[in-house]
């Protein structure tokens, strides 16, 4: 393989009070680091570039990166650089890198002995008497990296799917969620290696950064169209009421002003966790019917969990959403339709993000910051 030139490991590193400025409180710079703790692993995960300079060298010198070594580092640059060179778009990456955090945490394993699945091995835990290879290849980590993103292609819309059902279709893991929980973290590896790639969308010959309601790499994507099917005429979204602001100090989201009967869509693949009418005004809950300011609540609200324990709230919907409680939804897809339900003055959407699935406001952060570090910008304020 023709792998890109060395650059210096100067280019990983970010300072501390970058990332404080950049992010809304330390516990959405904790999320975004992965718990890092050593000074020299806080890691610019916050390029602008979306890709353009392309992946590492992963024969230069790599960092520790929390729980993983130089070595495990490199196995991912490995991986990263096989789906470059095999001109597979960045979401691919994310999704390798996942897979094998999962199968291997990122190590070239050999023979386990009685702690072996059968005769697994490598990167991507693949077996040579199920058709991956010999003993010898699959222990190749470029081999292995090949073989997975060969078979990733031949998945039916492998791009549009949750990572973990793209990965299990792959794998045919027996514990086909598991990937998902890997996801931030190979999304934030990918960032530090490949330039900020997974905040881009395209192949790797043509990554840029993503406009509005394009899905990033990362699996990100704004919850409201700005063009395109379903979005009606001379309606277009823009940011109004901030998070937190000085006037409205326990807003703990931020309003996305559209017309009412818009389609509103998951940030990120999930499961629908919560539909309420949420009216608190003498009592009743009527969320049929337009709100006005002083009524109170959220009207039509729908909260999905995300990978990471991230959660996100959508409110004042038009009507009751169709979705159920436990079904999963993928990115991009439509959840509710915008309105003016519960305390509103008018149409609009007020999104919310939380982490550690806590509903508390203790748990909310900047909605605007945490979409635009996820390569899914809101949109431009009023």
């Amino acid at each position: 393989m023709n792998l890109p030139r060395p650059r210096g490991v100067a280019l990983l590193i970010a300072l501390t009070a970058t990332l404080a400025l950049l992010c809304c409180g330390g516990a959405v710079s904790a999320l975004l680091l992965g718990g890092f703790d050593n000074k020299e692993e806080k890691l610019n995960l916050l390029s602008t570039d979306c890709g353009a300079d392309g992946p590492i060298d992963p024969d230069g010198k790599l960092p520790r990166v929390g729980q993983y070594s130089p070595e495990q580092v490199k196995n991912a640059a490995v991986i990263i650089n096989v789906g470059k060179q095999l001109k597979l778009p960045p979401r691919a990456w994310v999704i390798a890198v996942a897979t094998a955090m999962q199968e291997s945490n990122l190590r070239n394993l050999g023979h386990l002995g009685k702690r072996n699945d059968h005769d697994s091995l490598g990167l991507f835990q693949q077996r040579p008497t199920s058709g991956w290879g010999s003993p010898a290849q699959v222990r190749d980590p470029v081999y292995a990296a090949t073989k997975f993103y060969e078979k990733l292609r031949k998945v039916k819309n492998w791009d549009r799917l949750p990572l973990t059902r793209a990965a299990q279709r792959v794998q045919i893991s027996a514990y086909p969620g598991a990937y998902a929980k890997h996801e931030p973290i190979a999304t934030q590896i990918v960032n530090m290696l490949a330039d900020g790639a997974a905040n881009a969308v395209g192949d790797s010959l043509a990554m840029v950064c993503p406009s509005l309601g394009q899905i990033s790499a990362s699996g990100w994507t704004s919850p409201l169209a700005t063009s395109g099917k379903g979005l009606k005429k001379k309606d277009k979204m823009v940011v109004g009421s901030g998070f937190r602001t000085a006037d409205r100090p326990r807003h703990q989201g931020v309003d996305l002003i559209i017309g009412s009967g818009n389609p509103v869509r998951s940030v990120a693949s999930g499961v629908i966790s919560r539909i309420k009418c949420d009216e608190t005004f003498s009592g009743k809950q009527d969320c049929d019917v337009p709100g006005y300011p002083g009524k109170g609540g959220c009207g039509w609200m729908l909260e999905i969990r995300h990978a990471g324990k991230i959660m996100t709230r959508y409110c004042h919907l038009v009507r009751r959403p169709t979705v159920k409680v436990g079904q999963k939804v993928a990115a991009g897809e439509v959840v509710a339709f915008s309105g003016t339900s519960g305390n509103s003055s008018g149409p609009h959407l007020h999104f919310e993000v939380h982490l550690n699935n806590d509903r508390s406001s203790a748990s909310a952060v900047n909605p605007v910051q945490f979409m635009a570090q996820h390569g899914s910008p809101l949109g431009a304020s009023q």
